[in-house]
């Protein structure tokens, strides 16, 4: 599957100035098939340590000080050639911090070596931060990903361009059953191959479980067995969080008596490594909106909708006939979309309860509200309402209606979602 990442790729590969690339992003994204297709492409041979509990590849980098003894020893613990300019080394699994300063002496020095190392773990970007390394995040398939991953590569020229000129998109009907089918699948590679090349969609629900294991395998790895518990709690109850009218995350739905100084951790660790996606209430605007947050009230998102699919324990006719349900999704869609473009959560609610889904602050300043609406359901004045209390003249609305854009509200399908990388 062809995906964005790979002419960033490409373009890192033919930089005159390269260091070695951290690819980070969370667990089962393809981090380490893109790296290892990625080489296969464009190298001669590509070399691949997995730097999990391998004691040698540790003593190398413990050891060695020099980028020729280094290469020396690589070349014979992996039996293979290495060759300036002409090999991907790939280390994968990352996580320790001797092993990545030994890999920073390649971005010191000049040299033609081309590096890629890989972690799941977002807390290692404060851990191995220096400039003697260059960054990428490589997030889920997003729509625009998956439509070309179907071959529709026309449909995703005609919402574009309908989203850049406000007129109506001719194949709305058909846009929105595939988003309706990529919401149901999640944007996880392995989900979304196994949706194009199957008609047997049973096995997703295998696949988000063997996800779903990988996420506590790795929360396991925490020193305190009390908030291993509290964070798998904490992941097991947003699904149902986000069925509630009020979708404000309560301790007490996890277990009766629940205090937030209890799960605050577990919290922390389940937002910071991108677990889970956390949109704290604001009730005013200012700059910068993060001065606004409330931190005792907020939501949080899984980081996949078909994750949140399945821990619904949903069916395509229960899926497609609750508006309520589809509306839940493609919140949470919204959600990872705009975690994905580098942007906080935010959602507004003042103490007449008028809430907008989501509030953004764009890189120019900007603050933009977000409003969710379903055609079956009562249009909310909140945005409205959002609009005129601070002075805001621009919004969007994310409706399942066609492009349009009256009073400085910019409406755009939820199949659209992907094209707020052009306009926040």
């Amino acid at each position: 599957m062809k995906r964005k990442i790979d002419e960033n790729l490409l373009k890192w590969k033919n930089s005159s100035d390269k260091k070695p690339l951290l690819l980070y992003g969370n667990k089962q994204v393809g981090k380490t098939y893109t790296a290892i297709k990625f080489g296969e492409t464009n190298y001669k041979n590509t070399v691949y340590f997995n730097t999990e509990n391998n004691v040698e590849l540790y003593k190398i980098f413990k050891k060695e000080r020099t980028i020729d003894r280094i290469i020396s020893r690589l070349m014979v613990l992996s039996n293979e050639s290495i060759m300036e300019n002409d090999t991907l080394i790939i280390f994968d699994n990352v996580n320790d911090v001797d092993i990545v300063n030994g890999i920073k002496t390649f971005g010191r020095n000049k040299n033609g070596y081309n590096i890629i190392l890989i972690t799941s773990i977002k807390e290692n970007l404060k851990r191995f931060k220096g400039e003697e390394l260059q960054y990428r995040m490589l997030s889920n398939v997003d729509f625009e990903e998956y439509l070309n991953a179907l071959g529709k590569e026309q449909l995703v020229e005609f919402i574009m361009l309908s989203f850049r000129n406000n007129k109506p998109m001719p194949f709305h009907n058909v846009a929105l059953e595939y988003f309706e089918d990529y919401l149901m699948t999640g944007g996880m590679p392995e989900a979304v191959e196994l949706s194009i090349n199957s008609e047997n969609t049973l096995y997703l629900n295998s696949i988000y479980d063997k996800i779903m294991d990988s996420y506590k395998k790795e929360i396991s790895e925490l020193d305190n067995l009390i908030d291993i518990t509290r964070s798998i709690e904490v992941i097991d109850s947003i699904p149902f969080q986000l069925q509630k009218p009020n979708k404000k995350f309560q301790y007490g739905l996890i277990r009766t008596g629940g205090r937030s100084k209890e799960y605050e951790k577990a919290i922390s660790f389940l937002t910071t490594n991108g677990f889970v996606y956390k949109s704290n209430k604001i009730s005013e605007v200012k700059f910068p909106l993060s001065s606004c947050k409330d931190n005792d009230n907020f939501k949080l998102y899984l980081n996949d909708t078909g994750l949140l699919y399945s821990r619904l324990y949903l069916t395509k006719t229960k899926f497609l006939s609750d508006d309520k349900l589809k509306s839940t999704m493609i919140e949470n869609s919204i959600a990872i979309t705009l975690i994905n473009l580098g942007f906080n959560l935010y959602y507004y609610q003042s103490e007449g309860k008028a809430e907008v889904s989501f509030v953004v602050q764009t890189r120019m300043g900007k603050v933009i509200p977000i409003e969710i609406v379903n055609k079956n359901m009562s249009k909310a004045k909140s945005l409205t309402l959002f609009m005129n209390k601070f002075n805001v003249t621009e919004a969007v609305r994310i409706t399942e209606d066609n492009f349009e854009y009256k009073k400085g509200v910019k409406y755009i399908p939820t199949y659209a979602i992907f094209c707020l990388k052009d306009y926040l």
